[in-house]
């Protein structure tokens, strides 16, 4: 069937496998109610909730795509948070829009800063980017320490607070603010030549390079992209919490972003990559997480299902299972005609 064949069929259909998992084990979870004009329940507060990994995860689906890796998306966002939060606090005037927007645009400026600093030492210094990032995901909490000066700073801002808790006509602000950066991303990366480059330089760089390709800047933008997605992230969830805990803010959301994009399809190897998996991705995660809360399973196990879906789903999309499959399927007269791919690897 053409539709198997589909690389986002797999990533929709443990999508889809969770949302019925849930269904049963709680016969409420798809249930919406609308109080105050304004939308609530397990639907309506995965998609705010999902706002953080979310934008982390489409600027992790971009550095994947050139061969690369950033684990300091985390750290990125506790120091995001921390100045958000530190600019608000020392404000007379907390509760003032001007003091909320100066503070985010600050937050968002230094995950652009820090973003610029991974490209640099990756596409320019050439350092191992699981190494250079690892620098910053090791430096950029104490970095947020030394900013809230080893304390977790509250703050009380109606205005700050509304960014992750406000809703916009009858659905969240955050929710809007993903799908805007989704948006954002698509039409840069689909509706121009820049996703092609992207994927060029991640299939094969030094054939890019003798083409004509800059992939300095390419691999440069990339980190520079996820930077600010991860900024943006950390204003949400510091306007989440009212609080900037530099331990806990981004707390292993890099290996979260990860599983999201492999979810999605896009290899790790680089290359061609997608931005609708990476959102499938992401609900799957947030879908597992509702799963093992409705099913009851201690908090210390969830990781175990974490793996367990990571290796299902890996298994399902691995080029040599669908080749085992048509094979299979051909001995019991389903889909009898080779594919042509399959006669290039036979010829191969």
């Amino acid at each position: 069937m053409r539709i198997l064949r589909h690389r986002l069929f797999w990533p929709a259909a443990a999508l889809v496998t969770l949302l019925i998992v849930n269904t049963i084990a709680n016969p409420n979870f798809a249930r919406v109610t609308i109080r105050d004009g304004q939308l609530y329940g397990n639907p309506i507060t995965i998609l705010r909730d999902s706002a953080p990994l979310m934008l982390v995860a489409l600027g992790m689906t971009l550095v994947i795509a050139t061969r690369g890796i950033d684990l300091s998306v985390g750290a990125i966002m506790a120091v995001s948070g921390a100045v958000a939060l530190t600019i608000i606090d020392d404000s007379p005037n907390p509760g003032s829009v001007g003091t909320v927007v100066v503070a985010v645009i600050v937050a968002v400026l230094v995950g652009l800063v820090l973003g610029v600093w991974n490209g640099f030492l990756v596409s320019v210094i050439g350092i191992q980017p699981i190494i250079a990032t690892l620098v910053l995901m090791l430096a950029g909490r104490g970095v947020a320490l030394l900013i809230t000066g080893g304390q977790i700073t509250t703050v009380n801002s109606a205005p700050y607070k509304f960014i992750a808790s406000g809703y916009l006509i009858i659905l969240p602000i955050a929710f809007f603010i993903w799908v805007a950066a989704v948006l954002v991303v698509s039409m840069l990366e689909r509706r121009t030549a820049l996703g092609m480059l992207t994927e060029s330089v991640g299939i094969n760089p030094e054939a890019s390079r003798l083409a004509g390709v800059r992939s300095r800047g390419i691999i440069w933008s990339a980190y520079i992209a996820s930077g600010i997605l991860a900024g943006i992230a950390g204003v949400i969830y510091a306007s989440n919490t009212m609080a900037a805990d530099a331990n806990s803010a981004g707390y292993l959301i890099e290996l979260y972003a990860i599983l999201a994009v492999v979810l999605g399809g896009t290899s790790l190897m680089g290359g061609k990559f997608s931005i609708a998996g990476t959102v499938i991705g992401v609900m799957t995660v947030q879908a597992l997480e509702k799963a093992i809360l409705f099913l009851g399973v201690p908090p210390a196990q969830a990781p175990v299902f974490f793996a367990v879906v990571v290796v299902v789903v890996v298994l399902l999309q691995a080029p040599r299972v669908h080749t085992w499959g048509r094979a299979v399927g051909r001995r019991m007269g389903v889909g009898a005609k080779p594919r042509t791919d399959d006669r290039k690897e036979v010829a191969a």
